[in-house]
């Protein structure tokens, strides 16, 4: 019988636009979407139902780089059970976030946590740990699917879930069981709107945060100021 354990009690840590189906499924599915989230067309939301009607653990969108995939990291190794990552959909101009996963996946982030191997424009993931990247990238396997309809992934799928090698494309496909070590649980620690603006260093770390640490000091002093002024207003 094929190993599992439960995953984390706070699985998916994190929330984003997907489905999710059976918590033992040895694969995900995430399809890159390249329009806005209130404007998927119907074929990419069909990629999307296929991924999780056969049979996967989460089945969504990516659209970004960088937090979308910080997400994705989250989510898989919060649950050991996950051992396949099937990508699926179109690519995005700019954000390159389809070569940026498998780019990920094969080569790792450097020492500023930018992936390396891809032109992806923002392909920096600033708000999760190397352990975690580690974690991802040892735990799971790609299955590219990208560019493929409806029965390639249902097919992918379907063969991660078989207990001898299956061939598929280019891979050989089976359930080889949780990975073994517990879940990590983790979310995106700073929600970044500016990843440029990353410290280099320690030092513009600590810099930063003195910078942020006087700015709640003023905010706080005129804040107390402003309340001596309504309590005077009253007296």
């Amino acid at each position: 019988m094929t190993y599992k354990q439960p995953s984390h009690p706070d699985y998916p840590p994190e929330e984003g636009r997907y489905l999710r189906g059976n918590d033992y499924s040895p694969v995900a599915v995430v399809i890159i979407l390249t329009t806005d989230e209130d404007k998927i067309p119907p074929e990419l939301e069909r990629l999307v139902r296929t991924g999780i009607e056969s049979g996967a653990a989460l089945s969504g969108t990516v659209q970004t780089a960088n937090i979308g995939i910080e997400k994705i990291v989250c989510n898989i190794v919060a649950n050991p059970n996950i051992r396949y990552l099937v990508l699926g959909g179109p690519e995005t101009e700019g954000h390159r976030t389809g070569d940026a996963i498998k780019a990920l996946i094969k080569n790792g982030v450097d020492e500023k946590n930018k992936i390396i191997g891809t032109d992806a424009l923002t392909a920096n993931l600033y708000n999760i740990s190397k352990e975690m990247i580690a974690r991802f990238r040892d735990q799971i396997t790609l299955v590219d699917c990208q560019h493929q309809n409806e029965s390639v992934i249902r097919q992918a799928v379907w063969s991660c879930y078989q207990e001898t090698p299956t061939e598929f494309m280019s891979y050989s496909l089976y359930d080889p069981g949780a990975y073994p070590d517990p879940p990590l649980n983790g979310k995106i620690t700073w929600k970044v709107t500016q990843p440029w603006a990353e410290p280099k260093d320690e030092k513009e770390r600590e810099a930063k945060q003195k910078a942020l640490d006087l700015m709640e000091k003023i905010k706080e002093s005129a804040r107390k100021k402003r309340e001596q002024e309504t309590r005077k207003e009253r007296m």
